[in-house]
């Protein structure tokens, strides 16, 4: 394997970095603690698994060729984080965010592997970027595995670490205008990705 010190550098500064996926374990963070941000981390965690795992198959390559299996994609993952923004918006209108219907440790893992599932950009990163770290006179298949695990810990580490941070500000996001403000950004930063996404192309 190439450079694997590079890969995991380059992983985690593109973990680390703003997306739909941060401000989803920031959002479950605050209305169910740290713990109860975990089932939708490991989803991020298993989403991104698969999506690596398509991106070494046929589908993959259907993606990246077909503009019509590309756009089908992008609308459906724009149209979801479109969904998710609006939901986040109208939230305080019931209650603040910290009071919002709790939601089952399962429902979370869903929304946050679907959203992962549904970014066609994802796929892209991941036949951008593991052919770099491939040695292509050693066994594939092992070193695809060690990467996408890899990643998938990364995940969890980073996402984790970004749960903590938002619970420990949750004293402030559990007044009236805390959870009024977190309600909104989260809501603007949903829609924001759904449009750059809705634009976005190959």
């Amino acid at each position: 394997m190439n450079n694997y010190g590079l890969f995991i550098l380059f992983a985690t500064l593109t973990i680390l970095s703003p997306g739909p996926g941060v401000v989803l374990t920031l959002s479950n963070a605050v209305r169910h603690g740290w713990t109860g941000a975990v089932p939708g981390i490991l989803g991020i965690a298993s989403g991104a698994f698969v999506v690596a795992a398509i991106s070494a198959t046929s589908v993959g390559l259907i993606l990246s060729t077909s503009a019509n299996a590309f756009t089908a994609l992008k609308y459906a993952g724009a149209a979801y984080l479109l969904y998710l923004g609006y939901k986040s918006w109208r939230s305080d209108r019931f209650s603040t965010l910290l009071e919002t219907r709790p939601s089952s440790p399962g429902y979370r893992f869903l929304e946050a592997a679907s959203l992962q599932l549904l970014n066609p950009k994802a796929v892209f990163f991941f036949l951008a970027v593991f052919p770099q770290f491939i040695d292509t006179s050693a066994h594939f298949y092992a070193q695809f595995f060690k990467l996408v695990a890899s990643y998938a810990v990364l995940v969890i580490l980073v996402h984790g670490s970004y749960a903590l941070l938002a619970n420990a500000a949750k004293g402030w996001l559990s007044s009236p205008k805390g959870s009024w403000v977190a309600a909104k950004v989260s809501g603007v930063t949903f829609a924001g990705f759904g449009v750059l996404m809705a634009s976005a192309s190959r």
